[in-house]
């Protein structure tokens, strides 16, 4: 866990070095939206492939690993069936990732004895155990700092990419980073072992990639 923290240090020193202008082009984001609002199933699928990211870690943010991916499928899928309802396309990336959270939130209100059941179930390929501690410090933290942590740390999102995808402003985004990595730091920190106490059997870590 100690190489995953000095990761998380740096990050945490120029999470917005890149900030300068706006990363976009909003008006060929725009177009896509309009087209695919009207039935242009290629220009939803280019939607997709620019905010599939954006979608599976909200949800990881918010649900355990291994229902993240079905779920993904699930929110695009609405997504689909309800674009015609969005009057202002320029709102697209604040109204997908409310989607995604509404549907975190469903998942919790309608399946709580089948989560306890997964909980204990075995995985296929379950992700490393340091994975696993620090999604879950990540998870224990409050809601504002959760969602752009793992967008940040896990789906690899700059702080303006995470702005412009979710709908949330570059300030917002700056504050709740800062605020939550420094909570994630000392979360950590106070697990990690003593240095005697079997430091040998820690395997370096650099950047936690749960899928």
């Amino acid at each position: 866990m100690a190489g995953w923290l000095d990761f998380a240090a740096s990050v945490g020193k120029s999470l917005f070095v890149t900030e300068s202008t706006e990363t976009e082009d909003r008006r060929e984001e725009a177009s896509l939206v309009a087209a695919a609002r009207d039935g242009d199933r290629s220009a939803f699928g280019e939607l997709y492939s620019q905010y599939a990211r954006v979608v599976h870690g909200i949800l990881l943010s918010r649900i355990p690993p291994m229902d993240v991916d079905d779920l993904v499928q699930d929110v695009f899928l609405r997504a689909m069936g309800r674009l015609h309802t969005l009057r202002d396309v320029a709102a697209f990336p604040g109204w997908l990732a409310a989607l995604a959270r509404n549907r975190a939130a469903d998942y919790h209100r309608r399946s709580r004895e089948l989560v306890e059941l997964q909980e204990d179930c075995a995985e296929a390929n379950p992700p490393p155990a340091e994975a696993v501690a620090i999604l879950a410090a990540i998870q224990s933290l409050p809601d504002a700092y959760r969602e752009p942590l793992v967008l940040r740390l896990v789906e690899g999102l700059t702080g303006p990419e995470i702005a412009a995808r979710t709908g949330l402003t570059p300030g917002s985004v700056r504050v709740n980073l800062h605020r939550g990595m420094t909570r994630l730091r000392e979360k950590l920190e106070a697990k990690r072992p003593d240095p005697q106490e079997g430091s040998a059997n820690s395997e370096p870590g650099s950047k936690v990639r749960i899928r």
